[in-house]
């Protein structure tokens, strides 16, 4: 019997609630498809910084390197909003991709049947589904760049670099390109090579990469030119491969295509098996300890850990299959609608593990 150690930062907010239903649908699965799984939590976050005064404790590293995979909630909240840029708790979240080497993050952004009808684009636009996969570079970019405050003229001004090497560009460009040939062998890299030095580099190197995978068709597209597209005819793109600051915007714009923020995971990846598994929403303190924060986010990025991390396709396949069941009949207030019925975080929960 195969035995996983998954690390569980539940983090801030709604975090703890959403990583709570995760949980218990990873162990329902577990228990079906025949594995182990052995948890070891951690602190990252403003949770982080209330108990150790540092969003990413030195434990909470140790703890995500010797584990098979990890499981994340969200982090942030305006409690935190007075901290200092390199003590909030984004920067901690910023930390451990670094410390893992997640250099890939895959948000796929796919509309389930039964919510069809919560996109804001109208039918004709969507078509019969929509599964987009957008591979952003992680762990390079403007967010990790030199960056600084001056004065100039007397003014305070600030300055933040977008720099990327070669190698960081081949490094993302391959697993968009290995996505590509397990899908439908159709890659979107999208820059702003008309006008920025490092968006021209990252051009000239996906094209000399493209020549490794010929039964790929690689297409380019300016990132304004992509958000516009997106929403005009978003059945147009499979693959989507990015910078750091583009797929950031990018894939909220394609989350939210999809019917609702709350129903799309994400997976960080290394350059081995191991991952970050976590919803793109934020941490909602707005709502945190109410019970109505949407758990399927959470939930998917479990199926995604069990098809990337750990090896076990069918037990992933078996998950989503049951989300698209729930969401006939149940939803949370964020995707309610008439005629479903309205259910809290852990009825969700529930449902979805009685579905498996």
């Amino acid at each position: 019997m195969n035995k996983y150690k998954i690390a569980v930062l539940k983090g801030d907010g709604i975090g703890p609630e959403i990583v709570n239903e995760a949980i218990k649908v990873l162990n329902k699965t577990a228990e079906k498809f025949g594995f182990e799984v052995d948890y070891d939590e951690a602190l990252l976050g403003g949770c982080a910084i209330d108990a150790t005064g540092v969003p990413l404790p030195e434990e909470t590293i140790a703890k995500c390197k010797a584990a098979d995979s990890v499981l994340l909630g969200a982090v942030g909240g305006p409690k935190w909003d007075n901290q200092p840029g390199n003590n909030r708790p984004e920067a901690g979240l910023l930390g451990i991709r670094g410390a893992l080497g997640l250099f890939a993050n895959l948000r796929p952004a796919v509309i389930f049947e039964p919510l069809k009808n919560a996109s804001p684009l109208k039918a004709e636009i969507i078509g019969d589904s929509m599964d987009i996969m957008i591979v952003r570079e992680l762990t390079g970019g403007i967010y990790f760049g030199k960056r600084g405050k001056f004065e100039e003229d007397g003014v305070p001004a600030a300055y933040d670099t977008e720099k990327y090497s070669v190698t960081e560009i081949e490094r993302i460009g391959r697993v968009a390109f290995d996505m590509a040939m397990k899908r439908n062998k159709k890659l979107t890299s999208v820059d702003k090579a008309n006008v920025l030095d490092s968006s021209r580099l990252w051009r000239e190197t996906i094209i000399r990469l493209s020549k490794e995978y010929p039964e790929v068709e690689l297409s380019h597209m300016y990132v304004d030119n992509c958000a516009m597209q997106l929403v005009r005819n978003p059945k147009q793109f499979d693959v989507i491969v990015t910078s750091n600051i583009f797929g950031d915007i990018l894939s909220d714009e394609a989350s939210m295509i999809s019917g609702s923020i709350g129903m799309l995971a994400s997976a960080s990846l290394s350059s081995g098996k191991s991952g970050l598994y976590e919803p793109i929403h934020g941490s909602a303190p707005d709502i945190a300890g109410q019970g109505i924060a949407n758990p399927l986010a959470t939930i998917l990025s479990v199926a995604m850990m069990l098809r990337y991390s750990l090896d076990e396709p069918k037990a992933a396949e078996a998950i989503e299959k049951a989300v698209s069941e729930a969401l006939k009949t149940v939803r949370t207030p964020d995707i309610y609608t008439e005629g479903t019925k309205k259910v809290s975080t852990s009825e969700m929960g529930d449902i979805v593990v009685s579905l498996l």
